[in-house]
Order: C-alpha cells, then structure tokens, then sequence
C-alpha cells in the first residue's frame, strides 16, 4: 500500500454546527503528523469541479467557534453517478490526495463508502449531522447545538402557549429519527412528542389528548418529528376538526435549527473525531467512521453506519409521558 502523504477533507449535505471545529481539527493534525491538507470546497461536487486549496494552520484559525462550514456543503447528484464519481477521482490523482475525510451524515458517509469500493481510496467519515442517526456513536456532531436550540425555541413559544391557553405543535428536524423530538420535549417540559419511533397502531395525537389535554391542561407544547405526510400541520388540522373547542397553533423551526455557534460538547466531540481521524489514517485504517460510545472513541466501518438503525431508547417515552401529567 503506498505511503499517505496528503489528506482532503470536505463538509457533505447539511450543515451542521461543530463541522468548522472538526475541519480544523483533521487540518491541525494532520499537519502536526506531517500530511500535507487539503480542504475541498463545496463537498462532493467541489472534488469533481476541482475546487480544492492547501490548507495551513492558518486556515482554520478563529473557526472552532463559527457554525455553519467554511469549505461549504452540497448535495450533489452528479457524485451519484459513476461519470460524477470518475471525474471526482481524478480531481484526487490530480491535487495528490491519498485519503479523503468525509463529515456529513448518512448519505454523505454512503458516498464515501461508494467511493472507497469504486477505487480502492482510504476515505474516513466523521459524524456531521444534526439528526443524531447514524449507528456507532452516541451523539453526532451538530446534535447538541440543535437539541440545546430547539429547547430555548419552545422555552419562548411557551410564554405565548401560556399567555392565549393554546396548543403549540412545534415541528423539529431529524428526518426519519426521532431523537430531537423526543429529548428537546423532555428537556422544555413539552407535554408530548410525536415520533416515528412511536408509531404503531395507537393513534398518538389521540393517545395524547385523552391523556392529558382535556382533562386539565388549557395550554401545551407538542413536538412532532418532521414528515412529509404527518407533520405539524397535519396534527394542528386534525384538531382543529376533532377538537374544535381548542385553539391551536402551529411553529415550524426549519433552518433555524441548523444554524449558530456550536456548544462545548459539539466542539469537544469535533475536535476528538478529527484527530482521531488523522490516527486512523496513521494506523492504516480504512474506510470507516469515527464515532464516540461511552466517552471513548471508536472505528465503526462505514457499512454499519450508515445500515445499521441506531437504537431507540423507548424509556425516554415513558419518561416523557410521566413528567407531563
């Protein structure tokens, strides 16, 4: 296997907070290990486009703090086509790059993967996305920020609630996980969460409502997991026809959530992955993903991650449905 003497890193698909805080970190040390980096704007189609730049210790410096990413972020549908692919490793044989890390979330990581099959490159993934659903590691990077995001949102909507004995369905991100959902209503004292991880048979917007709201609640906070065909306004309309007695509402946080500083835990989280990285790179390691379990840090290949479903605890549902009584 030939000597690895230049990685490239790129940011992938959302944005999310603390991805500055990882790029600086494989940038720092890799340099401090004695690669050459370099940084590829605008992700996957960057790497096709060519749009790549040596990165020094100067690059990164004053960003840890900064949300958002510096290198920029797509969703690019020509890297999922083999032509996209093609042109991306070419772009690679041309800047010299040996091995390319990847923070992004699931289908960012997929692309690595494809990437690394296709033409046998080292690519390593960090965990960058605010959904908090890629398997292996306990929090991903970006999760924090939102989750600590989403609560001081529902603190203020609370006021109002309060104020006009309303019924606020708060839609949050997280795609097809319902992590934010569910721990930012624990965490604001939300009287209920809809999930995807909670749908069975048992209607939850009903299960909800002749549990608590009708018997001696006049105002409440409910978050419901973003969906296309259930969403807040879903429920907000069922209400409304079901229970037309109650006056309801409807806040949407949409990218709001994915933006500002990132929290000490991101940061922290950020900075760990990224030099572990760089020593996964040292050790020969390939194709995996970078993750933190139990507060230590661990290699999980890049297949489990991103097929794997990443376990749901249900007690947090009792836990919720206690404290809201």
């Amino acid at each position: 296997m030939a000597k690895i003497k230049t990685i490239g890193v790129l940011t992938s698909g959302g944005d999310a907070p603390g991805m500055n805080a990882a790029i600086r970190a494989v940038t720092r040390s890799g340099i401090c290990n004695g690669f050459n980096v370099k940084g590829i704007y605008r992700g996957y189609d960057g790497l096709i486009e060519d749009e790549v730049k040596p990165f020094t210790t100067e690059n990164v410096s004053g960003i840890i703090m900064q949300g958002g990413t510096i290198l920029k972020t797509a969703r690019s549908k020509a890297f999922m086509t083999k032509e996209g692919r093609d042109q991306a490793y070419e772009t690679l044989k041309k800047e010299e790059i040996d091995a390319l890390v990847v923070i992004g979330g699931n289908g960012s990581l997929t692309g690595a993967m494809e990437f690394a099959r296709d033409y046998d490159l080292c690519c390593i993934g960090l965990p960058g996305t605010i959904d908090n659903d890629l398997y292996g590691t306990d929090t991903t990077i970006g999760y924090d920020t939102t989750l600590n995001t989403i609560v001081d949102c529902v603190d203020r909507i609370r006021d109002t609630a309060q104020s006009h004995q309303r019924i606020f369905f708060v839609e949050v991100m997280g795609r097809d996980a319902g992590f934010l959902a569910q721990n930012s209503a624990i965490a604001s004292g939300a009287e209920a969460a809809i999930i995807p991880e909670d749908s069975t048979d048992v209607d939850q917007l009903a299960k909800f409502m002749e549990r608590g709201i009708r018997k001696s609640k006049k105002s409440c906070i409910v978050i419901v997991s973003e969906s296309p065909k259930c969403g807040a306004m879903y429920y907000a309309e069922r209400v409304r026809k079901e229970f037309p007695e109650f006056d309801v509402r409807v806040s949407i946080l949409g990218y709001l959530q994915r933006g500002g500083r990132p929290s000490a835990h991101d940061r922290i989280l950020a900075s760990r992955t990224g030099v572990a990285a760089v020593e996964a790179i040292i050790q020969g390691q390939r194709n995996i993903m970078v993750g933190q379990r139990n507060n230590e840090i661990v290699y999980v290949p890049l297949s489990e991650a991103i097929r794997s479903d990443k376990p749901f605890d249900k007690k947090l549902i009792k836990v919720l449905d206690e404290l809201s009584i």
